[in-house]
């Protein structure tokens, strides 16, 4: 049952991937989060939401999920069994596409799925099973619908655990999954897999987890990781064709999504950002990505996500640290960066805080966020340890604030800084509680704790 909200409400929920339906204007997105169980946690799937009014209104739909009774699929000349998936844990959307009148969702256990009653009901996809390069509905099918093996029968197949999703058309469907790339001509009907095994040339890994296209061409980009097999590998493949044929690039790189426009290509990876003009056949990293007007930088290589706009000037970057903006027109990647760093808002001047806290200096740097009052003042920030003792000078005396290192300028403007975790002698600091102490000009001391946990 669809549930229509005045205010997005989506509190602490993950959002986990985002569509749009350029047939009938509609924004869809699907959210997720975390869930305790017997004392492990997993992602749970929390549903998906659409707004038909520019996000004015929100209708939110649950996860989809099967009845116990669901346990037989027809599909043409063939009755198969499945696997009812009746909880949201591991069924988490994580991407979903639109094509006309359909609306596309791959979710991990969930399986691929479509709904063509704005998300109503949904119905399971027919993939081929991990033996077979294909499936149509004239085909005399004997398997098990099941993403892993278990009671309900022994088979467990990894092209049923869905990553990706994308329409190059309203009757041209891609499916990434655990087993490689699946392709539907017929709007989802039929269905040819492509993986690292069945091709001369094949992909380098058959875990898919991003997609992206050329529109208007064959021209198909794949985050590709590796799966199972030990010939497998993390990179980057590319198809000219539609899929019969892939190139690899970045090797080693766990790709996690593409952004595509004519010949310029991002891949946003978890090691770093890359740009290609050339079909892949080289790749250019922007290097140290720094706000132009606040002088911040970028701390983290964690990017996970990328989408061109204004007709490929403008390309937005999702991080580990929040979003980025980069525009302009010269070189290939323009000097123009606009960094929006994701943090709670002050409440006071007077607050400070730091985040992630707790933070381990082997994998990231602390941020120190404070108030300058929304002047320009200099800054000097000191680390002590429990006892305080003196650990480390962060800055003495430095430029802060309008705008040196302003993160926001409504409400009470923000500044933030650093502490790699280290002490002036460039030895990462034991585990334990710090203290940090901000003397900002004339003001009085702001100071704040710090735990380190490594």
């Amino acid at each position: 049952m669809a549930q229509l909200l005045r205010d997005p409400a989506f509190g602490t929920e993950n959002i986990s991937a985002i569509a749009w339906d350029k047939y009938n204007g509609v924004l869809w997105v699907s959210t997720a989060h975390s869930a305790e169980r017997s004392g492990q946690t997993f992602p749970e799937g929390s549903g998906l939401r659409y707004t038909t009014d520019g996000g004015e209104t929100w209708t939110k739909i649950a996860q989809p999920l099967d009845k116990e009774s669901d346990t037989l699929i027809v599909y043409g000349n063939s009755t198969l069994r499945a696997l009812p998936v009746t909880v949201a844990i591991q069924n988490i959307t994580y991407d979903i596409a639109v094509t006309r009148g359909v609306v596309w969702i791959a979710s991990f256990a969930g399986g691929l799925r479509k709904s063509t009653d704005m998300g109503t009901t949904w119905q399971r996809v027919i993939l081929p099973p991990d033996f077979l390069n294909s499936v149509k509905p004239t085909d005399n099918l004997s398997f098990c619908v099941s993403p892993v093996p278990g009671k309900f029968c022994s088979e467990g197949y990894l092209n049923y655990r869905a990553f990706s999703v994308m329409a190059t058309g309203d009757s041209v469907i891609y499916a990434g999954t655990a087993n490689g790339i699946n392709k539907s001509t017929d709007g989802g009907i039929s269905w040819v897999k492509f993986n690292h095994q069945n091709q001369v040339n094949p992909m380098s890994g058959n875990f898919v987890v991003g997609l992206g296209n050329k529109e208007g061409t064959n021209e198909i980009w794949a985050a590709t990781w590796k799966a199972e097999d030990l010939s497998e590998a993390y990179g980057v493949s590319f198809s000219p064709d539609g899929g019969e044929n892939w190139f690899t690039s970045l090797d080693g790189e766990r790709v996690n999504n593409f952004a595509v426009f004519t010949d310029k290509v991002v891949a946003a990876a978890s090691g770093g950002l890359y740009k290609s003009n050339d079909f892949g056949k080289n790749w250019y990293s922007p290097g140290n990505i720094v706000d132009t007007d606040s002088k911040l930088s970028l701390k983290t290589t964690t990017f996970y996500s990328a989408v061109w706009a204004e007709a490929g000037t403008v390309l937005y970057i999702g991080t580990a640290d929040g979003l980025i903006k980069n525009s302009g027109f010269v070189g290939v990647w323009p000097d123009k960066w606009k960094l929006y760093f994701a943090s709670q808002p002050l409440e006071s001047v007077e607050e400070s805080y730091a985040f992630p806290n707790p933070f381990s200096p082997k994998t990231e740097q602390v941020k120190i966020k404070y108030s300058t009052n929304g002047k320009e003042l200099n800054v000097t920030i000191r680390i002590f340890d429990f006892g305080m003792n003196y650990v480390r000078t962060v800055i003495q005396s430095a430029p802060r604030g309008n705008p040196t290192h302003t993160v926001n300028t409504t409400g009470i403007s923000g500044v933030i800084d650093f502490w790699d975790g280290k002490d002036d002698a460039g030895k990462v600091v034991p585990n334990g509680v710090y203290f940090y102490r901000i003397d900002a000009g004339s003001e009085k001391p702001v100071f704040g704790k710090i735990m380190v946990l490594q």
